[in-house]
């Protein structure tokens, strides 16, 4: 039961006296029961939003007098106690501003994963080793940086042992260059050596899908700003917390959509660049999964992206990992999921397959969380 509701109970006889003075004053008792939120808050819709993440309801402000939440937080943000050097509260939500240099680090791992490629076809031998090691430690660290700030980094005061879904990007990403390599030489009786690098070696490089997601991280960032920045104006607009859930969810799917078709465009040019198939199926599904990820975990919910891309990211690497153990003897059972999917569809199905799996109820969760305003709360103020 919420501490709201225990307002409403009957007092017993050895409660202390505070709780009868605020049945005479019921906004000042819930102000007290949350009075870190209103000390803090720096404007109504901030007080509206923790009051939700609480599990207040408009009809649990009707009991106060109110019409909905944000009239009964515009109260409550009015009966803080300030200065006189205090400022008024501001008009209007704060939209964010995308800073350059942010939208520039962005750029980075998709300019640094270009030049990498570029390095492989046009060297050899241990030159080639030299490039390919460098450019995996350019790209994580770049990507590293992307995702520990600006729209897609996770929200201030995330625990740190909560950021893991950074880890399982880097890992996820690397599957998309080599994971579907592998599988196919696995499947063949492979592979007969390390990754090379080259288009034709025994472990060959997806480098459609590994270009088309490191240059995805500038228009995923554009697209997180714009979810900030719509939240931001309904915000203003919404006099209910279910007419704000109703305004951002057409937000939402059309950053959504917006992300999908960049993607969609990204792959056909990187395709056109690097005269490779374009391979939309697993590009769009991965990229369609982690960017529900980072969204997620730029508002401040990290715990379900965290478990959905550790399960995805684990499954990918069972794939080949049963088909190598089916080599044992008596362990032939183990590669006939992978064998039938691979010999009906192609050795990209199985990832295709399990990022779409876990991208589903990922946006299903997206569109539950990211429609409340208690998750744009924190996020109003950053760019």
């Amino acid at each position: 039961m919420s501490g709201l509701d225990e307002l409403d109970r009957p007092g017993d006889p050895q409660t202390p006296a505070a709780p009868r003075r605020g049945a005479g004053d019921p906004v000042k008792a819930l102000m007290h029961r949350h009075r870190e939120l209103c000390e803090r808050a720096v404007d109504p819709m901030e007080i509206a939003a923790g009051l939700e993440a609480h599990g207040v309801t408009d009809r649990t402000a009707a009991r106060f007098r109110h019409r909905d939440v944000f009239s009964l937080a515009e109260e409550m943000y009015a009966r803080i106690p300030r200065g006189d050097d205090t400022p008024p509260p501001p008009a209007s939500t704060a939209l964010p501003r995308p800073r350059p240099d942010r939208a520039l680090l962005t750029l980075l791992p998709g300019a640094l994963c270009a030049a990498a490629l570029t390095g492989l076809r046009f060297t050899d031998g241990r030159p080639r080793l030299l490039v390919a090691a460098a450019g995996v430690l350019a790209v994580t660290l770049a990507l590293r940086q992307v995702l520990a700030k600006g729209p897609l980094g996770p929200r201030r005061g995330t625990r740190p042992g909560r950021r893991r879904t950074a880890l399982w990007t880097v890992l996820l990403l690397a599957h998309a260059a080599l994971g579907e390599g592998l599988l196919r030489a696995a499947v063949a009786g492979g592979p007969d050596g390390p990754p090379t690098g080259a288009p034709d070696g025994p472990w060959p490089l997806a480098a459609v899908p590994l270009l088309t997601l490191t240059l995805a991280c500038a228009p995923a960032a554009w697209c997180a700003h714009l979810l900030t920045a719509g939240a931001c104006r309904r915000l203003d607009a919404s006099r209910g917390l279910e007419e704000f859930s109703a305004s951002v969810q057409p937000v939402l799917l059309g950053v959504f959509t917006l992300f999908l078709g960049a993607l969609g465009a990204l792959t056909a040019v990187c395709a056109a660049a690097l005269d490779e198939p374009p391979a939309y199926a697993p590009t769009l599904t991965l990229g369609a999964l982690l960017f529900l990820a980072r969204l997620l975990t730029a508002h401040g919910f990290p715990q379900v992206p965290a478990v959905v891309l550790a399960a995805t990211g684990t499954a990918t690497a069972l794939a080949p990992a049963t088909v190598l153990a089916a080599r044992l003897p008596g362990c032939g059972a183990l590669a006939v999921p992978v064998d039938t999917l691979v010999t009906a569809w192609g050795p990209a199905s199985v990832s295709v397959l399990l990022c779409a799996a876990a991208a589903l109820p990922l946006l299903v969760h997206a569109f539950r969380t990211l429609s409340r305003a208690s998750a744009h709360a924190r996020t109003a103020h950053r760019c």
